[in-house]
């Protein structure tokens, strides 16, 4: 098995060096090039859930109430201070008085009030939406006062408004999708679609700091990014995506590599309206077929972390599940001969073009195939085609990507998200865990974290690495990735 485990990793590896860059250009002394994957479509971070955009907006261009830090803590931004009252229904907070947009206003309560209302709006994501739906009104006392005052007690509520759905916009931006304007360090200066986005420093940062202009570009070739960044092309490698070259840079003085964690679960979604997907004997027989340590070791070099649920080890209601569903592909066919299809049974895997998730889909069809699960293969461009596909329609049986954003469990209790999922029971726990009393938290998220691996109600592949590589001299960067922002806020280059 191992043996077709590498021949399936080195098909993927040809496939990817047969592929195009999205655009490059040679750095110069003024500019810090970032290397990336994937592009943002728009820049409009309202109504897109692509983590493409708010990993170029989110604290950098965008501010919040409250932030993420690198150690996965909530610290103020644009607030100075908040409470939430005792029946956790009031939630106050005072704008520090110095927050300035790019445009030279002030950030005021209106403004809070007017990007709060705008991401509760008919018009935002439903990711948006729902993280702020416990919110019944907004009261603005004074310039410097914002109060929440809620439907219910939501103890997500808060890590919520650190994500893109708390952004505070500028009431003068004309353009969301070109033109953001928020009160970051950053203003955006020019934006390419699929190749590149440059970001200069404010013209009026309230932030202290000399902050080099940074410009994002977008490699589809991981091959190509790597020999970018050894010609020095790239100042900045966001996530390395080709481990097997980490040996050209680990121990080089040339260059940094950091290690951290990330949010980044590797999810094989499954479509549960699709008639064989919604037996959970077929799904429970997909994760068995599947040797997950195997293919961790073709995707990412045995770097990352295997996992049973949706949930990375760094949240507070871990609990390792990563052997719920041990590779047994013995079973896995007895399960498939059970639900009706001991003859055999063909899906479609329409996965996202990226290089992580080619490389999984080749290991999953050839795995799958073993307990006569035909795969046909599709790749989608990524974000764009498999945002209208995938995520919108659900036009799929089986898709692999990565899901990024922070405690993001919660999705599964959402009907109509692309997975489809509906478990009255995990709907109850998330709820629960919502509403109820806020000591009691994390044991119930636990509880639902145990239902969605037992119900297999997807295949949790493994949790993404975290490894930033850089020349020596650039200094600021982030170690670990808890929140969806590339934060730029402490970037430097030493002359």
């Amino acid at each position: 098995m191992r043996d077709q485990l590498k021949a399936a990793g080195l098909a993927v590896a040809v496939a990817l060096s047969a592929t195009g860059i999205a655009g490059c250009q040679s750095t110069d002394d003024n500019v810090l090039t970032i290397g990336a994957t994937a592009a943002p479509p728009t820049l409009d971070l309202v109504s897109n859930a692509a983590a493409a955009i708010p990993q170029v907006l989110l604290y950098n261009v965008y501010e919040t109430l409250v932030r993420v830090n690198d150690s996965g803590k909530l610290v103020g931004l644009l607030a100075k201070s908040w409470k939430l009252s005792d029946d956790g229904l009031r939630l106050t907070f005072r704008l520090d008085p110095n927050a300035r947009f790019a445009s030279g206003a002030r950030v005021t309560s209106a403004a809070v009030k007017a990007s709060l209302e705008r991401m509760r709006g008919a018009s935002a994501s439903p990711v948006n939406q729902a993280n702020l739906a416990a919110i019944k009104a907004i009261h603005t006392p004074d310039d410097s006062t914002v109060i929440l005052d809620l439907s219910n007690r939501d103890n997500f509520l808060l890590f919520n408004l650190a994500s893109t759905s708390g952004v505070v916009i500028d009431p003068a931006t004309k353009d969301l999708a070109t033109r953001p304007q928020g009160s970051g360090p950053y203003v955006v200066t020019e934006f390419t679609p699929g190749h590149s986005v440059t970001l200069s420093p404010s013209p009026r940062p309230w932030h202290e700091g000399n902050r080099p202009t940074v410009r994002f570009a977008y490699y589809s070739d991981p091959t190509s990014q790597t020999a970018a960044l050894l010609s020095g092309d790239l100042d900045v490698v966001s996530d390395m995506t080709t481990p097997q070259a980490l040996s050209r840079f680990t121990g080089n003085p040339n260059y940094r590599v950091l290690r951290g964690t990330t949010n980044g679960e590797v999810v094989l979604g499954m479509n549960n309206t699709s008639k064989a997907l919604s037996d959970r004997r077929v799904r429970q027989a997909i994760l068995m077929a599947i040797d997950r340590k195997g293919l961790l070791d073709v995707v990412w070099n045995g770097q990352g972390t295997l996992i049973g649920s949706m949930v990375p080890p760094t949240d507070p209601w871990y609990t390792d599940l990563s052997h719920t569903w041990p590779h047994d592909p013995v079973r896995a066919r007895k399960l498939l001969a059970d639900a009706g299809y001991g003859n055999g049974l063909t899906l479609r895997l329409r996965t996202a073009a990226l290089p992580y998730a080619t490389a999984a889909s080749r290991v999953v069809a050839s795995e799958l195939a073993q307990v006569g699960i035909n795969v046909v293969t599709d790749e989608l461009e990524f974000p764009a085609r498999w945002l209208d596909v995938v995520y919108t329609h659900a036009d799929y049986d089986l898709t692999i990507v990565a899901h990024v954003e922070a405690r993001d469990i919660v999705n599964w209790a959402n009907p109509d998200y692309y997975w489809r999922y509906h478990n009255k029971e995990f709907n109850r726990l998330i709820e629960s865990a919502r509403t109820g009393p806020a000591d009691r938290t994390n044991e119930t998220m636990m509880q639902a974290s145990r239902i969605l691996a037992t119900d297999a109600a997807g295949g949790f592949l493994f949790l993404m690495p975290k490894i930033t590589i850089s020349k020596s001299g650039i200094t600021g960067l982030q170690r670990n990735s808890t929140s969806m922002s590339f934060d730029l806020t402490k970037v430097r280059r030493s002359k």
